[in-house]
């Protein structure tokens, strides 16, 4: 049997598309002022929108960015030495403490497997967004002339536009579905791989122990009790509390949240 070059390419792309946690994992993100379509693929359990708290907006020791992370408390009601720091923040009460406690609190994410139409060749691939954008996908399912959009038979393909409109500060994500109903593939074999292809999400994202946050923790105190840096300049700088936070987001998914 000869090889098959299109699963061969599907590997290299897997390969070069390493990301945090699990490497087998090719992220999507739609590029500014794009038109994409995409099919959202079916999950064993029925939820093909998976939610996830992250942290984000902390620097180590040195000063370097600490990458986004998994809230134990949010995520898997464990004890969280950060999610305790913003709460004392909070309850002191300052208002310096609380836009502190704004910037370090953790964000809620969705995450979906997807086909993207004209990259089928990097097989299933995950993308990530927000609230607004799990809203509209939550009533388009529930709206009884679409149904399961994820099914391989009958399913919706969704045109993904995505981009800053006249006079917008952030980028928006506008979904259209396709008017009619298509195959995940023609080919059926292609489709049950596909479908077999879709990642373990519990594994996606490394799990930090709450030791390992409180380690996370004590190094960006540190940073903050040796800076020069002013509170206003190290988070954010223009008086609102969420701009730094939704910038990382944004280097994660493409979309800025609201």
């Amino acid at each position: 049997m000869a090889i098959d070059m299109d699963r061969m390419r599907q590997k290299k792309n897997l390969l070069e598309n390493r990301g945090s946690g699990n490497s087998n994992v090719n992220f999507w993100r739609p590029t500014d002022n794009s038109e994409t379509t995409i099919r959202i693929l079916p999950t064993s359990d029925g939820d093909p929108f998976k939610e996830f708290w992250f942290h984000y907006n902390l620097e180590d020791a040195q000063g370097n960015k600490v990458s986004g992370f998994l809230s134990p408390k949010k995520n898997f009601g464990e004890d969280d030495p950060l999610d305790n720091y913003i709460r004392s923040l909070f309850g002191d009460g300052s208002e310096e403490s609380i836009k502190m406690a704004k910037d370090l609190m953790a964000r809620q994410r969705f995450f979906s497997p997807v086909i993207v139409r004209g990259e089928e060749d990097k097989g299933v691939q995950v993308w990530g967004y927000g609230k607004m954008v799990y809203q509209n996908l939550l009533n388009l399912v529930l709206n009884p002339e679409y149904g399961d959009i994820t099914d391989p038979d009958e399913g919706t393909d969704l045109v993904i536009h995505y981009g800053k409109p006249a006079g917008a500060q952030f980028p928006q994500t506008k979904i259209t579905p396709r008017r009619r109903s298509s195959n995940l593939t023609e080919d059926q074999e292609q489709s049950t791989q596909m479908l077999e292809d879709i990642p373990d999400f519990d594994e996606i994202f490394e799990r930090k122990t709450p030791e390992t946050v409180q380690q996370i923790l004590d190094d960006f105190l540190l940073r903050g009790d040796s800076s020069s840096e002013t509170e206003e300049t190290r988070f954010g700088g223009n008086g609102t509390a969420d701009t730094a936070v939704d910038r990382a987001f944004s280097e994660l998914t493409g979309e800025m949240t609201a």
